[in-house]
């Protein structure tokens, strides 16, 4: 399974070191095509000339988002530093009450006969950023890069603010060479434009990853993995009514749920992601994972899921009110998933 990808630029050449007070950062690219990662693991893309009106732009935390799951929910490990912690503070008050709650190892200890203040905001910072973390995962989908206008680019008309023969010139030119090949339909140089922007980059903070094939200058074909066993917690986090932090199991139910809204969500985000960078008229996304195949006995790369989004119609949506697996029935979509059990294999829907 896996799309044929015709990458044709390295980014290797290009790359120089920025200085300035905020530090160090690394820049690559051809002129008018440039991604700058700073030491804070913030990563700018663009295409285009600032101050032109023709300028698209994103930025990517580096920063892995899946790494949360085994920082923040660790389970048993946590709940031991936790208690451990709760009872050295505990030891100190010598309280008979404290310290019968700090013999049984409990989490949420207590202090002059109240909450210990400390813990309960730890545990409550650590259930605000699980929440935080579900909840983004659910709404990939509600961000998206800016979108380029490759005919005003491939206008040739040069900006009234640009000097002929100057480095802003330059990038301007070498943009024009870029967008006639786009507009003329020209594949290798799609591939190229995407080699050197990586409009999915920011994705992989959810662990997955890309790849991108067609042969056709007016649709994309994108496959990506889901990575749900990185991805969707197992175990959700909450408050007791005392302060105490507690784990447990989510159910099935719920579980299949967020998996669903994370891979639905990603799907448009991807389709937003690729329309905005190119003037494609048909995005297909496919999304991929390692499932059970009951037949034979072993895990298997499946399609869970198989989209075709035009572009008018997707763009029409409001991201900040849908439901993204409510609103992917609204394109052509193979998709066949059971609330107990999750998806099952699909056939890939073809251009």
């Amino acid at each position: 399974m896996g799309l044929n990808f015709r990458k044709s630029i390295s980014i290797l050449p290009g790359v120089r070191l920025n200085l300035s007070k905020s530090g160090v950062s690394a820049s690559f690219g051809k002129k008018g095509m440039r991604q700058t990662i700073s030491t804070s693991g913030r990563s700018t893309t663009s295409i285009g000339i600032p101050g032109t009106g023709v300028y698209y732009t994103k930025q990517t935390n580096v920063k892995k988002i899946g790494s949360f799951l085994k920082d923040k929910i660790t389970g048993k490990g946590k709940k031991e530093e936790a208690a451990k912690e709760a009872a050295a503070k505990t030891g100190k008050a010598a309280a008979a009450g404290a310290a019968a709650a700090a013999g049984a190892g409990a989490v949420a200890a207590t202090k002059a006969g109240g909450v210990d203040e400390a813990l309960l905001n730890e545990n409550r910072a650590q259930v605000e950023e699980y929440e935080a973390y579900v909840n983004e995962i659910k709404s990939v989908h509600k961000q998206s890069d800016g979108m380029i206008d490759w005919q005003v680019l491939g206008s040739g008309t040069i900006p009234t603010n640009i000097v002929k023969g100057s480095e802003e010139y330059k990038e301007w030119e070498e943009l024009q060479a870029y967008s006639e090949k786009v507009l003329a339909g020209d594949i290798d140089s799609y591939f190229e434009i995407i080699d050197e922007i990586k409009p999915f980059d920011d994705l992989l903070e959810f662990g997955s990853n890309f790849q991108v094939g067609t042969d056709r200058a007016d649709l994309l074909e994108v496959e990506f993995a889901v990575k749900s066993d990185d991805i969707i917690p197992k175990t959700s986090l909450s408050l007791s009514a005392s302060g105490q932090l507690v784990e447990k199991e989510m159910s099935k139910t719920a579980y299949y749920d967020l998996m669903q809204d994370y891979v639905c969500s990603t799907t448009i985000r991807v389709a937003r992601d690729a329309f905005a960078l190119l003037p494609v008229d048909t995005v297909i996304v496919h999304a991929v994972d390692n499932i059970l195949n009951t037949a034979t006995g072993y895990e298997e790369e499946m399609t869970l899921l198989s989209v075709k989004f035009d572009r008018e119609r997707l763009l029409s949506l409001n991201m900040a009110m849908i439901d993204p697996s409510d609103a992917l029935s609204q394109f052509e979509c193979n998709m066949k998933f059971k609330k107990t059990g999750g998806f099952d294999p699909v056939a890939r829907i073809s251009g």
